[in-house]
């Protein structure tokens, strides 16, 4: 597992404004991806993090491209099929073949200036998942929009569109073209696999006015935690991001990081703005729960385990004596959590909790304060993703096994998620 860097501050880029400062100052300064129109600034944060949470999809097996790409993105094939002529990825016919999956994303927002309320636009990007219409994009690029338009590669707009739902907890939302029907669905690929140094195609909206934008470049980083300052200047987080020097603009936020295969590896999400060529993307395995229950349910399902937890880095493992360099410790002093619950209370104080929350399946599975979980079923934590991400492949219902180490011995955990219920305040 790659070494985390220290936490950096994200914020908006806006062409007419400076951003409000966060909370704390920044060493860096970070942008999310979506371009803000009129003079407003842009939503500054990408997405929260305080839970481990899960919904996405398991890794399972991921079919032909060709076969699958009309009725189902969730299909199972490793390593996929790379366009590669004198060894070389050709990079036009695989964007020939993800274009049609790919559209851009405007949303219209009533806002207030000085001079009074006043129409904002903005644009981000989206990625086809069904061929009935529905579409997974940032959540930050949806924000509270009263309006939204969605425009296909070949130039088809639908203004019938409505939001199905957001995850509360990362930067993911979920939208219906009403009334859809034979659009093309990417292929979702396995981020799990993902090396440093491969090859990654990026496709956006950039500026909100060059769609289907594209760049390309290797994957930089994995294990990247992120921080934005939202609205309000209270600091919120990604983890677990991958990093690609891949050109990430304004715009693009929502739009997919592709494998030479064409898969769908990740969602662009967040660019250094002061940096040359770093760029974030979600996971898209953290995301394949929440795909499942979308195009199963119709509603966003997200599963729950109830526990507190840090992912074990070579500092921590220093810093704790820990016998192991991967795996995620619980503990109620952690960076990531299974709750939307504020570290503090609106007086201020610190809010006292508990490591593992009383009643939750974590709870219920018998795991406790100061446990390492190494495994995800077959996967390693650490190697093959963060824990949240991990978990993220499941729905509410779903039975994982826990593979966890406790005073030095390894013992197998069975655990039923349920299904995360968000507070009103999370809900956006």
């Amino acid at each position: 597992m790659d070494q985390q860097p220290s936490s950096q501050q994200l914020a908006a880029e806006s062409p007419a404004e400076t951003p409000q400062p966060p909370a704390h100052p920044p060493t860096d300064s970070y942008s999310p991806a979506p371009q803000s129109r009129g003079g407003r600034r842009a939503l500054a944060i990408c997405g929260v993090v305080i839970v481990v949470v899960a919904s996405s999809l398991g890794a399972g097996a991921f079919g032909a491209w060709l076969a699958q790409q009309k009725s189902s993105p969730l299909t199972n094939q490793k390593d996929g099929n790379s366009v590669v002529s004198n060894g070389e990825v050709d990079v036009s016919q695989v964007v020939n073949r993800v274009s049609p999956s790919v559209v851009s994303i405007t949303t219209q927002t009533t806002g207030s200036s000085r001079y009074g309320r006043r129409q904002v636009q903005s644009a981000g990007t989206g990625i086809i998942i069904s061929a009935n219409g529905y579409v997974m994009t940032n959540k930050h690029v949806v924000g509270k929009a009263q309006r939204l338009q969605i425009t296909k590669s070949d130039g088809t707009q639908y203004s019938h569109v409505k939001l199905v739902g957001a995850d509360p907890l990362n930067d993911v939302a979920f939208l219906k073209i009403e009334g859809a029907k034979d659009l093309v669905p990417a292929q979702l690929g396995d981020s799990g696999t993902t090396r440093v140094g491969q090859q990654v195609i990026a496709i956006g909206n950039s500026l909100g006015r060059y769609q289907n934008t594209v760049t390309s470049g290797v994957i930089s980083g994995k294990g990247r935690p992120v921080q934005a300052a939202s609205d309000n200047n209270k600091v919120e987080s990604l983890i677990d991001l991958l990093q690609t020097d891949a050109a990430i603009n304004p715009g693009n936020s929502g739009g997919p990081l592709l494998n030479v295969a064409g898969q769908v590896i990740g969602i662009n999400t967040a660019v250094v703005s002061e940096a040359q060529s770093v760029g974030f993307a979600i996971p898209i395995n953290a995301t394949k729960g929440l795909v499942r229950s979308v195009l199963e349910t119709g509603k966003v399902q997200k599963g729950y385990v109830g526990v507190y937890f840090t992912d074990i880095t070579p500092d921590i493992r220093v810093a704790q004596r820990l016998p192991v360099s991967n795996g995620a410790l619980i503990s109620r002093d952690r960076a990531s959590s299974d709750s939307d619950e504020d570290d503090e209370t609106t007086s201020g104080s610190r809010r006292s909790h508990a490591a593992v929350e009383p009643g939750s399946p974590a709870d219920k599975a018998g795991l406790r304060e100061g446990d390492i979980i190494t495994k995800v079923n077959d996967k390693k934590v650490g190697e093959q993703g963060g824990f949240g991400s991990l978990i993220s492949e499941f729905r509410p219902g779903e039975t994982v096994s826990l593979t966890v180490l406790r005073q030095g011995k390894e013992q197998k955990v069975s655990l039923t998620l349920s299904e995360y219920k968000q507070s009103a305040d999370a809900a956006q």
